[in-house]
């Protein structure tokens, strides 16, 4: 289950649709973050981490990562220390994505609300959010995949947004329409033989005109 503190009711009469967002090669181009959080973390505990390699893979959480490094039992101690690390080392050098604050604007200006779902660490996914002046109505984190239906029905989001067939999944086990950009490790063949309803070649900015057809139709 998920923080019940990290979702805020609707406050006023909405006419739009509520649209989840994932956030990792989403909203944000998380790679140069990630990959210095997996630098600093291979220099504190001597292992060795392909970081170049581990930012290829990013969507499943951070423990599937760390599998591929350390043994078993050591996982959960080395990513509490990971997380540790992350704000320092990942929060600033990671941009948004192009057309992400223009994405969320529109779900906004349709009379809608913008919510994140990602399988992030949520207090790290908020400091990047803020950092980057993105401010969703929501943001919850630690959810991957069909996982991520639950917080998806909860706010009633039927359209979900995201770069990995793991959101592809999601979106699908939420009842949502599942909308795919190919700026993460799957490209569009991948998201389509997925399930992807809609698939933006072109990324997020070809998202608000989507968005005006959708709520037209």
């Amino acid at each position: 289950m998920f923080d019940m503190d990290s979702h805020v009711p609707p406050q006023q009469p909405q006419h739009g649709p509520t649209v989840g967002f994932d956030l990792d090669m989403t909203l944000i181009d998380s790679r140069p973050g990630i990959k210095a959080t997996y630098e600093a973390l291979r220099a504190e505990t001597g292992t060795y981490i392909d970081a170049d390699l581990a930012i290829t893979r990013l969507g499943p959480p951070l423990e599937t990562e760390l599998a591929h490094w350390f043994p078993a039992e050591e996982i959960a101690a080395v990513g509490e220390r990971y997380r540790e690390l992350y704000p320092a080392y990942a929060i600033g050098p990671s941009p948004a994505m192009p057309g992400a604050r223009e994405a969320v604007a529109a779900v906004r200006a349709a009379g809608g609300r913008a919510v994140v779902v990602t399988a992030k660490h949520e207090p790290n996914a908020k400091l990047h959010l803020a950092h980057l002046g993105i401010e969703p109505d929501a943001t919850v984190g630690w959810l991957w995949a069909e996982a991520k239906a639950e917080a998806l029905r909860e706010h009633g989001a039927t359209v979900y947004v995201g770069d990995h067939i793991g959101d592809v999944r999601g979106a699908k086990a939420a009842d949502a329409l599942s909308v795919a950009v190919p700026t993460g490790p799957c490209d569009a063949a991948e998201l389509r033989e997925a399930g992807a309803d809609v698939v933006l070649e072109g990324g997020l900015g070809e998202f608000p005109a989507w968005l005006a057809a959708y709520t037209a139709a």
